[in-house]
């Protein structure tokens, strides 16, 4: 996974609450190979209409290049389903916007180069309004936990480990992977001095 730290891309209004991931990814799709990629599933139920045909209204099918989305609460709630973050990503969408998350998806968002940003109620309320049917530029700063939609610049709440593996383009396993040092010398004083609290044959 590649990092990043600034993000320049269209933001659009998504102006639903409580979006799950079985909404985002249903899941008689999620036996597709990933490397056939997602994109053309994320919200497909509500994309296309029961003859498979685009449904012109729909945000995304109105704003094809959209990199940021503005939405409500409870974004990405319901199951632990990883492909849900994967067909966000595959169709180009770098930063999800909204009051709160499921906790799970906002894991499984980080650990795949999707920013979960955290802003109050009232913030989206007002950037829904604001972007109505349309776009705006958007410009996101991952250093400063900042970002500029329209004329607007505001703050989001963002976990400092989480903004680390962002930048880093790192998952947990490299996030471990940055204290290795400290690992192999733990494990050498542990074999030194308390080596009774090893496994039988791991010494």
């Amino acid at each position: 996974m590649t990092g990043w730290s600034t993000h320049e891309g269209i933001a659009i209004a998504f102006d639903r609450e409580s979006v799950d991931t079985d909404q985002l990814i249903p899941a008689r799709f999620m036996s597709t190979p990933r490397s056939e990629g997602y994109g053309d599933f994320l919200l497909h139920d509500m994309r296309y209409d029961g003859e498979g045909r685009p449904r012109p209204e729909f945000p995304l099918n109105r704003h094809p290049e959209v990199s940021v989305l503005v939405t409500r609460r409870n974004f990405g709630s319901g199951s632990s389903r990883e492909a849900a973050v994967y067909a966000l990503v595959d169709f180009g969408i770098r930063a999800v916007i909204a009051p709160s998350f499921g906790d799970i998806f906002a894991s499984n968002a980080v650990n795949n180069g999707l920013l979960p940003a955290r802003v109050d109620a009232d913030t989206v309320d007002a950037l829904i309004g604001a972007l109505g049917e349309g776009e705006m530029d958007a410009l996101i700063d991952l250093a400063t936990s900042t970002l500029k939609i329209g004329e607007s610049t505001l703050p989001f709440d963002l976990d400092p480990v989480w903004r680390e593996k962002l930048i880093e383009g790192w998952d947990d396993i490299d996030l471990t992977l940055k204290y290795r040092n400290e690992i192999a010398s733990f494990r050498r004083t542990i074999e030194e001095e308390a080596h009774w609290r090893l496994p039988a044959g791991a010494g």
